[in-house]
């Protein structure tokens, strides 16, 4: 017979990191709303989001 898991568990991880994705969905989209030219980088260790690089560009007219 196979153990179950408890029900919190879900494709292996608990639901407490759920709450993790949507607080770095949220800060992804703050930066961007502040972002005209640039780029993001997100750093991901075991399924989380622990860094946010953001590299903003401004640009010149001649």
């Amino acid at each position: 017979m196979t153990e179950q898991r408890p029900n919190e568990f879900r494709n292996g991880r608990a639901d407490g990191q759920r709450i993790d994705i949507v607080a770095s969905v949220e800060k992804v989209r703050d930066v961007l709303q502040g972002l005209r030219f640039g780029s993001i980088t997100l750093t991901v260790h075991d399924a989380r989001v622990v860094q946010i690089d953001v590299t903003e560009k401004t640009r010149l007219t001649a």
